[in-house]
């Protein structure tokens, strides 16, 4: 599984505009191809991330709400959590 939906997003687009997207989107981020079909190719058990700023802009091209690109959850405990979890700190 990938960490981000990018592939399922470019597969729904019709073949014509699939070829399209693949030279476009990587213009338009700024980044190499071989870059965007890394970003694409991050699998869910990797540390790799998508630089924030990237991410906005493709959710943004791709029109999902912040986050909707994700197929993994991050999670983490709120603050008050921690503070009270590492207060011998």
């Amino acid at each position: 599984m990938y960490k981000y939906c990018i592939n399922e997003m470019l597969a729904n687009l019709p073949m014509k505009d699939y070829k399209k997207a693949l030279k476009i989107i990587p213009m338009v981020l700024n980044i190499s191809p071989n870059t965007f079909f890394n970003y694409r190719s991050i699998r869910a058990e990797e540390s790799r991330d998508i630089p924030y700023q990237k991410m906005l802009q493709l959710e943004q091209i791709f029109g999902v709400r912040p986050g909707g690109l994700q197929n993994v959850q991050v999670k983490c405990k709120h603050i008050s959590e921690l503070l009270q979890e590492y207060k011998h700190l």
